[in-house]
């Protein structure tokens, strides 16, 4: 079977919205991408840190979804990494309340053995240093990296992140943090700048807009399918990137035409992601409900035009 390695957050969340508010509940970018690509039956092996406050019920259900938590390190005495924020009204832009590192301050992440050897290795968006840390680990070059990455790193860490870069294969980010790590505004040409820092392909995501994906001259665009509602937009960003990697390694395929087909299964996921709070909608997604919303997708970019 194939593998894929995520290294991210298992964490709490608290989570305010238009719709309503939660209390502390499950979140973290490794968990959405573990919940994503278990949609797809390939071995996911999850790396990551919580504290002795994390209930063992989590890690069950996960592992229930055929997600391995051999690398979660569980530290008795700690508590695990918090993060709390606020939506506005466009569901666009939020506001942190709260951010509590706690174990994941010190995290140094260790690659379970039989994760060594996995085919994609997906970066989740920690220090560059520990992303780092993570290629290192492993006993041969992976077929495909994934990283993602955020204006705080940025602002923190550039060298470190220019380094990490190198490295990579994907990199997925929004279009605010592309202009801000390329200096351009036109995403076209971030996307270049992009490429010449490591890259080979650069994923820029648009929210509600649906993503780009640039390769070396060519470009593809998915949409974003359009919503009645939308309940939480924490972990859409994490969700898409757990379907991109999730399909790619299902398929063993890394081209840029099979690219294409990993965005929009990325998509796909992330459209349920949005759904209820938190990992909620993940947890309970049925591979029907996928099927028919692929079809809406297919439906909703589908046409016949004469060129003459």
């Amino acid at each position: 079977m194939s593998k894929l390695l995520a290294v991210g957050t298992v964490a709490f969340d608290a989570i305010e919205t238009p719709f309503g508010k939660t209390d502390k509940i499950l979140g973290g970018s490794g968990t959405f991408v573990g919940l994503a690509a278990s949609q797809f039956g390939v071995e996911t092996g999850v790396v990551s840190v919580v504290g002795g406050d994390f209930p063992q019920e989590y890690l069950d259900m996960m592992n229930a979804k055929g997600i391995n938590t051999d690398g979660v390190e569980i530290i008795k005495e700690g508590k695990t990494f918090f993060w709390s924020g606020k939506y506005h009204n466009d569901m666009n832009s939020r506001d942190t309340l709260i951010t509590e590192l706690n174990v994941l301050e010190n995290f140094q992440p260790v690659v379970p053995e039989n994760f060594k050897d996995a085919d994609i290795v997906m970066l989740g968006n920690l220090h560059p240093l520990v992303q780092a840390s993570v290629l290192e680990q492993m006993s041969k070059r992976p077929k495909l990296v994934v990283l993602d990455t955020m204006n705080f790193w940025m602002d923190i860490s550039l060298n470190e992140l220019h380094d990490v870069l190198k490295k990579v294969d994907v990199i997925t980010i929004n279009d605010e943090e592309a202009r801000q790590l390329s200096g351009e505004y036109s995403l076209v040409n971030a996307a270049k700048k992009i490429h010449e820092m490591g890259p080979k392909y650069v994923v820029i995501k648009k929210g509600e807009h649906g993503a780009l994906l640039f390769n070396e001259g060519n470009m593809f665009f998915a949409p974003a399918l359009p919503l009645a509602e939308v309940f939480d937009p924490t972990g859409a960003g994490d969700t898409f990137a757990g379907g991109f990697c999730g399909y790619l390694t299902k398929t063993q395929d890394v081209s840029f035409d099979n690219m294409k087909n990993a965005i929009i299964y990325g998509s796909n996921l992330a459209s349920f992601c949005v759904e209820k709070f938190g990992t909620e909608r993940m947890q309970e997604l049925t591979e029907k409900e996928v099927k028919n919303r692929l079809q809406s997708f297919k439906d909703l970019t589908q046409f016949d035009i004469e060129l003459s």
